[in-house]
């Protein structure tokens, strides 16, 4: 990575837009076209996969397909596709801060259905599809299989399907012929259109970091038709599933409930799907910041059926061998190592051993819990520092309800007690920007100085994350004057 540089960090889905989601629409071009006046080199964003039950982009449907949503409607307006009324015939939500994901699922599809039977070049839809076969083959049908039963996970179609006999699979594929292509030009659409503000991104001095879950959604293609990648049993149930152990912060710990890897056939077959996985992740973003690296290391394993995490252990992970393999077939690739929460040190060791930056969190240095793990004068070179993540909460919604002994800290080292609260998000925005730390991601809301409302998710809460959107015109040419100054001043710009 080059030295000495900073960015901010926005979800695509928090864009503005009239269509109730942010999209590769204009606003995205705006929003890059703010970054470069803004002195940032970077711009990090959330895993793009089609979100499934719950919207989070955490647990989706595939690991190598794109989010529908994302899909500009108003360039399939301009090439035809689509009229303006059409689009604005649909309910999309009322608000202009908060994504209806329900409205949007009811209408999105509805719409995109009529795009592609008025789509005519089905020359470009057969080499995407070429090109992509290796996933998306499996992915269209998939897809389709699931609309055909409502929506109801893999495990609960008729047994021929769930175990993948090639003579119902071979039905499916005629009897769903229509429905399959749909689904590929929803990809090819999706990746023409993020490619192109991608190339945009990047003549403007702007690269792109992604962002990939360590697990896949049960619930998945990826599950569905690769098996044998994960501890399930001969019923292709799970045998254990992922989550974080009971620590000072979640009595009953963390149960996300993704299928756990089978190591040791990943080694058997050379990492092959996680070296596809990342090659494909890397024709889409120029950084890729893998969540939870250090399950790599050690994961939890909860068994199956539980409603906690109480009754996990820890199992040994993969180790530097995976990476070994990577670079030795992919080259030095820029990755990120989200290695937050309590770091081990094998965990060091294994970060330390790829060369990897990891992540620091301000918002982490002044917990009176963890004895000052945070501070900033501890932070190496080559990490990257944030106010917060996508998991915290703002730093004016963190600073208004952390405990008063936590704030003590903040403040003593920041030394601004007596300051007015509109300076609070600047002291600490400053103070990423000013530590060693190469690299330096800002979430846009610590800029516009915004509430716990605009907080994107709440770790552990199953309902109302993933929604906030930025308002349109929400960066000021004064104020990115002043974050550009600030770029200069710290050496980043």
């Amino acid at each position: 990575m080059m030295k000495r540089q900073c960015g901010m960090l926005l979800p695509v889905s928090s864009l503005p837009s009239p269509y109730g989601i942010g999209a590769f629409s204009r606003e995205a071009y705006d929003f890059v076209d703010m970054l470069h006046e803004a002195g940032q080199s970077l711009w990090q964003i959330l895993p793009l996969g089609p979100t499934g039950y719950g919207d989070s982009p955490y647990q989706s449907f595939s690991t190598f397909a794109g989010n529908p949503y994302f899909i500009d409607l108003r360039q399939l307006v301009k090439e035809g596709l689509l009229t303006e009324a059409e689009c604005d015939s649909y309910d999309w939500g009322e608000e202009e801060e908060t994504v209806s994901y329900e409205k949007i699922y009811q209408g999105r599809f509805e719409i995109l259905k009529k795009a592609y039977r008025r789509y005519t070049d089905r020359d470009a839809l057969v080499t995407f599809y070429e090109k992509n076969s290796f996933w998306l083959k499996e992915y269209a049908l998939y897809m389709a299989v699931k609309d055909s039963m409502g929506g109801l996970c893999w495990t609960d179609w008729e047994e021929g399907l769930r175990l993948r006999e090639e003579e119902t699979l071979a039905a499916y594929e005629k009897k769903l012929e229509e429905e399959i292509r749909f689904y590929v030009f929803i990809q090819y659409m999706f990746r023409r259109q993020w490619m192109a503000l991608k190339a945009y991104a990047n003549e403007k001095g702007i690269r792109i970091i992604g962002d990939i879950p360590i697990y896949v959604s049960f619930d998945s293609v990826d599950v569905w038709a690769n098996p044998e990648l994960f501890q399930l049993d001969e019923n292709r149930t799970p045998t254990a599933v992922s989550g974080c152990p009971p620590d000072a912060f979640s009595a009953d710990g963390q149960l996300w409930g993704n299928p756990l890897y089978d190591w040791e056939y990943h080694k058997k077959t050379g990492y092959r799907w996680w070296i596809d996985r990342l090659k494909a992740q890397f024709e889409l973003f120029d950084i890729v910041r893998i969540d939870h690296f250090r399950g790599f290391d050690a994961y939890y394993s909860i068994p199956y059926g539980d409603t906690t995490a109480v009754n996990g252990h820890w199992e040994r992970g993969v180790g530097i061998d995976l990476f070994v393999q990577i670079k030795k077939e992919l080259g030095e690739m820029p990755i990120i190592a989200e290695d937050l929460g309590y770091v081990t040190d094998t965990v060091k060791k294994l970060l330390e051993d790829t060369g990897y930056p990891g992540m620091k969190v301000l918002q982490f240095a002044f917990d009176s819990r963890e004895a000052g793990c945070y501070m900033p004068y501890k932070y190496p070179t080559n990490s990257v520092v944030y106010t917060g993540t996508h998991d915290n909460d703002t730093i004016v919604g963190w600073y208004q309800n952390i405990r008063e002994e936590d704030r003590k800290i903040a403040q003593a080292y920041l030394n601004n007690a007596d300051a007015p609260k509109e300076k609070i998000p600047w002291d600490y925005i400053c103070c990423a920007l000013s530590c060693v730390a190469d690299t330096c991601i800002i979430p846009v809301q610590d800029y516009l100085g915004l509430g716990s409302g605009a907080r994107i998710n709440t770790p552990s809460v199953a309902s109302g994350n993933w929604k906030w959107r930025m308002k349109q015109d929400a960066f000021s040419g004064e104020l990115c004057e002043r974050i550009r100054f600030l770029a200069e001043i710290y050496g980043r710009c």
